[in-house]
């Protein structure tokens, strides 16, 4: 039995109302909200760096077009300065998309990469989801609070190049009902430090005093595998805090598992058949 279409699968017209919809939504639920987003900006720079990471902008990501990079550094160049140098402070709530704003044209944004429907796509703004994955990045090695993180689930697009970052620890944002958001639970300030080079996106996050503990991010049993003639890219993500003092680990936590379809030839790959 064919399976029936939603309302937004219908045509262009049925997903562009159905976003609307999605759109008014969000900006209601966060009218209403009783949370406090973070707005407060400071140019003197907190004097203590939790984590610093610089993540390559233009990237061998398969077959794509080399002017989808180079619109996602122009996309990643104006919405960087929208956020570096906010300040979260205690009990306050960070919001990727409430800082950053509509990435549309009439913002000199240009058409980038984007995945729709686990294929890779293009649109206006397209790429932003690399400033949320090292936003994400920074935050996983802090006592900050994530409350809002979508995945792109299932599939592995691309193979690795140069990759420093386990796989499965991205993020997927659609302007604004898919953001990205924290919360500051400390009763310490933080702050997010992000620019732009020619070929990297850099971020720190800084904070007021040194913090007690550590956290460190790893992979572990990863491997591929053929299921019913389908190869998946399979792993744990964990994540351990470890007391400074000490060097003990305190906790050892379970983020994410992996069993994502390859979407890439598969001939250079060792894999395991079930």
């Amino acid at each position: 039995m064919k399976q029936r279409k939603l309302f937004c699968e219908i045509s262009p017209l049925t997903y562009k109302i159905s976003t609307c919809k999605c759109i008014a939504v969000r900006k209601l639920q966060d009218i209403f909200s009783k949370e406090n987003f973070a707005k407060s900006r400071c140019d003197e720079l907190l004097p203590v760096v939790v984590y610093k990471h610089n993540s390559l902008i233009r990237r061998k990501l398969g077959n794509v077009d080399l002017q989808l990079q180079e619109n996602k550094a122009i996309n990643l160049a104006i919405s960087a300065p929208k956020v570096d140098k906010i300040v979260i402070g205690p009990g306050e709530v960070f919001s990727f998309w409430q800082l950053v704003g509509s990435p549309d044209e009439k913002n000199g944004y240009k058409t980038g990469l984007t995945i729709k429907s686990g294929k890779p796509n293009k649109d206006i703004g397209g790429g932003m989801c690399q400033f949320t994955n090292l936003i994400h990045w920074m935050i996983l090695h802090s006592p900050l609070d994530i409350v809002e993180h979508h995945h792109h689930d299932g599939v592995d697009l691309f193979p690795d190049f140069g990759r420093v970052v386990p796989f499965g620890t991205g993020t997927s944002i659609l302007y604004n009902y898919k953001d990205y958001r924290f919360k500051n639970n400390t009763n310490q300030h933080f702050q997010l430090v992000v620019y732009t080079t020619d070929e990297y996106l850099c971020g720190e996050l800084r904070t007021t005093k040194a913090l007690e503990h550590s956290y460190h991010i790893k992979a572990e049993d990863e491997y591929f595998s053929r299921e019913n003639g389908i190869v998946y890219r399979n792993g744990k993500v964990y994540r351990s805090v470890v007391d400074k003092a000490s060097g003990n680990i305190i906790d050892k936590k379970l983020i994410k598992i992996n069993h994502a379809q390859v979407m890439y030839d598969t001939d250079n790959l060792e894999i395991v058949d079930k």
